[in-house]
């Protein structure tokens, strides 16, 4: 069994799809354990079942609708209106609208595509430094995972049976910290030469309004909607993504309807790796929990561990450097049925918990070798990846730095859940 667990190792290693490796895993762990593997098949099967998986598809098709639209060149006029009076504050406009609409897309590497050509330059224009720039960009794409309605908080609710609306409430405050550090940051670096976007127009606010009237609605319809207990989680998701098809496709008509299918197809297709990792990861959850590896697990931890801040110390190693090897999906199907019970058994908070795992491995896309969000911006900025480690450097710094206050300050994340 050893031997087997190696060779899967280094079949991960060598790049084989991490879906047949959970899968053969599972597989292995049943017939071991002289199960019919048609139990494996109904476990794979369970995920029909699961609660509010029916947001993971539509919430990534509005966002990739809205990816495809004009809609991040009205998020940036709209941003730079409210705040590019401010000295600094294209850099902090940058911050907002890539967080606002990672937080819809799901995908920091589509934002650094999508604003990334309109930012970069503007930057550049404005008198930034290059590597700042670039830096900055970068270091953006990854910031609204933390806010609703993002994918990996709706995952990690389904995986983790965890109340969604709970970890849109959570990641608000700790969101909003990564953003305040890396604005101050950005305004410190560049304080010599702070000079104001523009002067403040109610003109260009109004005209900027008026472009993204159809837009700024959806904030409302999907908090607003779950909070006030009109909409559960999934019917915001289906508001969502039929009002998104409305207005960029028939009133819009930014997108051509000869379009859709390759946006559906090009969607879908993340959802269909997303689906098929979680339904192998519950069937080898389902062997590992019968066969007594979280039990074990702990075991193991405890012997080492005395302390829930020695235990958050050691899990915060673990997730950053998991972040920089294993993509933020694939991380929480596959490792937060493991860490759940062990977090559990040092009274760590299953909320909290989330937000430290998703904070972490937000990390993971700027952490050098593997760290996606460095590859996009070399290929999209055409910079050597050296050159884009040492521009991102300063803010994952910073970043880190957040993510040890998030994880060792848990009333950050749980102060505004209902009852705390």
């Amino acid at each position: 069994m050893i031997i087997v667990s190696i060779l899967l190792v280094l079949l991960a290693v060598l790049g084989a799809p991490l879906f047949a490796i959970i899968a053969t895993s599972a597989m292995l762990g049943f017939r071991r354990e002289e199960t019919d593997l048609m139990n494996m098949a109904l476990e794979v099967l369970s995920i029909a079942d699961l609660p509010f998986l029916a947001a993971i598809p539509l919430f990534t098709f509005a966002g990739y609708l809205l990816s495809e639209s004009n809609a991040p060149s009205r998020l940036v006029r709209m941003t730079s209106a409210l705040l590019g009076w401010m000295p600094g504050g294209l850099a902090i406009v940058c911050l907002s609208a890539c967080a606002f609409f990672t937080a819809f897309t799901g995908a920091s590497g589509v934002t650094i595509i999508a604003l990334g050509a309109i930012l970069y330059p503007a930057l550049k224009q404005d008198g930034y430094g290059d590597k700042f720039n670039l830096g900055l960009v970068t270091s953006s794409g990854s910031l609204g995972l933390l806010f609703a309605p993002s994918l990996p908080l709706i995952l990690y609710g389904v995986v983790a049976e965890v109340s969604i609306d709970d970890l849109f409430l959570a990641g608000i405050l700790p969101g909003l910290l990564m953003l305040v550090m890396l604005s101050g940051w950005s305004l410190w670096v560049n304080r010599v030469n702070r000079r104001p976007l523009s002067s403040f127009s109610w003109r260009e606010l109004g005209g900027a309004l008026r472009e993204a009237i159809w837009e700024l609605p959806l904030p409302i319809v999907v908090l607003g909607g779950i909070y006030s207990g009109f909409f559960a989680v999934s019917e915001a998701a289906a508001v969502t993504a039929l009002y998104v098809l409305i207005v960029e496709v028939f009133i819009l008509r930014e997108i051509p309807l000869k379009k859709l299918p390759d946006i559906m197809r090009d969607s879908m297709v993340l959802v269909g790796a997303i689906l098929v990792i979680l339904g192998v990861s519950l069937a080898s959850t389902t062997y590992m929990i019968g066969a007594g590896v979280p039990q074990m697990l702990f075991e193991f931890v405890a012997g080492l561990v005395s302390s829930q801040v020695t235990f958050l110390i050691l899990l915060l190693v673990f997730l950053l450097i998991l972040g920089a090897i294993l993509d933020i999906f694939s991380a929480i199907v596959l490792v937060v049925p493991l860490i759940l019970p062990i977090a559990a058994g040092y009274d760590v908070h299953p909320v909290h918990l989330g937000i430290v795992f998703l904070a972490a491995m937000q990390l993971g896309y700027l952490t050098p070798p593997v760290g996606l969000n460095l590859f996009i911006a070399s290929y999209r900025f055409d910079k050597p990846i050296m050159h884009v480690y040492s521009a991102t450097f300063p803010f994952l710094i910073i970043l880190m730095i957040s993510v040890i206050l998030i994880t060792f300050w848990p009333d950050l994340s749980l102060l505004l859940l209902p009852g705390q």
